[in-house]
């Protein structure tokens, strides 16, 4: 379950396939969590920098924290030489980030990996006062043949599809204990991806519960996505439709 090297194999994938997040988000936290042009952002759990570059194109100063070496190295080369980006090797738990430095986190595709009581502590320590924290996802709407086929083929051969996802870590309870009681709201934006065959395959071997080559299930996985996408392709490509799911809290 340790997050560290999972996705090390996977980088290019990452980079290419997952998708990014709506324009109506960034929006959201202009308007609502205080990210303005030289505000201080922690990204953490940044990954290969999918959401840093939408932050530094709002202009904040943002320091992209992530413990994965390959992924970090990806937005480091995604990001050279963008004004208000700084590359931090860190973890949630400890980033590595001055007391009351920052006044937004943000944590895209990447809480279900944290401690959270550890997170918590850490990030109330690097916020200002007033300060705001968004945890972000992208939630696969499963309607359709297309979208219930592909959530079959992510549990029928994930190798641990069912423990890591994390649909059950943003329950409400949950996000309370983080936030503390009454201390987080919850916005949903539409977001979507088109992919033809090479994208979607690359979408699937991008997860870090995808069996690699070599393994026994990924053959027989890659020959179940290719009956899917002939089965569901329009024009050569699908649709893979998301809620991209935002919990803005402050802590209390």
């Amino acid at each position: 379950m340790d997050p560290l090297g999972r996705f090390s194999d996977r980088v290019g994938d990452y980079v290419r396939h997952r998708p990014g997040y709506p324009r109506a988000l960034i929006e959201f936290l202009q308007a609502h969590a205080g990210l303005a042009p030289g505000a201080a952002v922690a990204d953490v759990g940044s990954g290969t920098g999918i959401l840093t570059r939408m932050l530094l194109d709002a202009d904040a100063r943002v320091f992209a924290v992530e413990p994965n070496d390959a992924m970090r190295s990806a937005a480091e080369e995604g990001c050279r030489g963008r004004a208000g980006f700084a590359s931090v090797k860190g973890r949630a738990e400890a980033s590595g980030l001055a007391d009351r430095s920052v006044s937004l986190i943000t944590c895209a595709q990447a809480f279900h990996w944290f401690d959270p009581a550890k997170a918590r502590m850490e990030f109330m320590r690097i916020l200002l006062p007033g300060g705001r924290c968004a945890l972000i996802w992208n939630t696969a709407i499963l309607k359709g043949p297309f979208a219930a086929g592909y959530e079959a083929i992510k549990s029928d051969f994930g190798t641990d599809f069912k423990e890591i996802r994390h649909e059950g870590i943003a329950a409400g309870e949950r996000l309370a204990g983080f936030f503390g009681p009454d201390g987080w709201e919850k916005r949903a934006f539409d977001n979507f991806q088109i992919l033809n065959w090479d994208g979607l395959k690359g979408r699937l071997l991008s997860s870090s519960y995808a069996p690699p080559a070599g393994h026994p299930r990924h053959e027989p996985m890659i020959a179940a996505l290719r009956k899917l996408y002939e089965r569901c392709a329009v024009d050569g490509s699908v649709r893979m439709d998301y809620a991209t799911e935002l919990h803005l809290g402050r802590f209390s």
